[in-house]
Formats: C-alpha cells, sequence, structure tokens
C-alpha cells in the first residue's frame, strides 16, 4: 500500500494458504493484488465452490466501512474522495454472494482487515474498523481480526496477532470451530 504500509498481509495469506492446504483445502492464494486481480480471484473461488464444499475465504490487509458497508482495498488503489472506494475497491459482499451462489452448507470468511481507515478523516461516513455482516448466506459464519467498528494492529511479528494466533489454532486436532475462532 502507499498510503498505510502493512508489513504483514502477504506473510498472513501465504502462511494462512500453507495452513490449508495442509488441512486439505484447495487454495487460490493471491498478494498484492490490484483491484481486477482480487475481482477475478473472487469470482474464481466463487467458480470452484460446490454444494459439497467448505467455502473459505480470507483476506490480509486494509479494509474499510463506508455507510455501513465493507470493502477491501486492492494494491495501488487511489482514493482522492470517499466515494471512490465504491469504484475502486471490492465490495465484501461480492465474496458473500459467490458463496451464496454455490450454496454450499458451510462458508467461513475470515477479514484479518479491521484496521485504521489510512485515507484519514477526510470520510464523512467511513467509520473505524469493518461492519457487522448481516446479510450472510445461511451456514456462514464471519470472523474479525478485532471487534466490529475496532481496529486490529497489524504486529511486529511475521504474522499479524490475529493471523498467527488463528493458524495454530486451526491445527488442533478436534477443537470445534467456535473454540478456534474464540
Amino acid at each position: 500500500y502507499e498510503t498505510g504500509r502493512l508489513k504483514n498481509p502477504v506473510n498472513d495469506a501465504t502462511d494462512m494458504a500453507a495452513t490449508l492446504k495442509r488441512m486439505g483445502f484447495n487454495v487460490i492464494l493471491k498478494t498484492n493484488a490490484s483491484q481486477r486481480e482480487m475481482d477475478e480471484a473472487v469470482r474464481e473461488f466463487g467458480r470452484s465452490l460446490t454444494r459439497s464444499d467448505v467455502g473459505l475465504f480470507f483476506y490480509a490487509g486494509h479494509g474499510v466501512q463506508i455507510s455501513g458497508k465493507n470493502f477491501l482495498l486492492p494494491i495501488g488503489v487511489k482514493i482522492d474522495r470517499e466515494t471512490d472506494v465504491k469504484y475502486r475497491a471490492v465490495d465484501a459482499d461480492m465474496v458473500l454472494d459467490e458463496m451464496g451462489n454455490a450454496g454450499n452448507p458451510m462458508n467461513i470468511v475470515i477479514l484479518d482487515a479491521c484496521r485504521d481507515n489510512p485515507f484519514g478523516k477526510s470520510f464523512r461516513t467511513a467509520s473505524r474498523g469493518l461492519a457487522i455482516i448481516s446479510s450472510a448466506p445461511r451456514g456462514t459464519l464471519v470472523s474479525y481480526s478485532t471487534s466490529p467498528g475496532n481496529v486490529a494492529a497489524d504486529g511486529g511479528g511475521r504474522n499479524s496477532p490475529y493471523t498467527g494466533s488463528l493458524m495454530k489454532h486451526m491445527m488442533t486436532p478436534g477443537l470445534p470451530i467456535e473454540e478456534v475462532f474464540k
């Protein structure tokens, strides 16, 4: 990111992809993606899901909430005004729509993106952190790196505190999903 540099998202995505592969997931890994690459990756993800799958989407990077909607920010995004976000970022609802189209029984959305708005206080309706997702397909668990409306630290190690802890607990045999995310 040119604005609001983060050091861990590529590590988080790469390490999470490796963890998910060890757990038997088919993985589509994209790092440092432009808006077009993110859009294509979300569509590819949707096409890869089937009714018998567990759909799991992980995102690490900047996210912003504008008027109660969550947007994932691509690399190289140029945002001059708040209204630019809906045209130059990726609406998190697109991920949920792809999961809904697949009709799979279980979906997991992991957003390690609850960080400060990197564009500052020039946005009228922007709120801290990300909004609660209330329109997810049935059977969807959404996990944030912090409480909705709050922000999370990038961390001082290789991974964000959230992703590092999550990967460790995901590998614990027999741990119920609710406990993994707690």
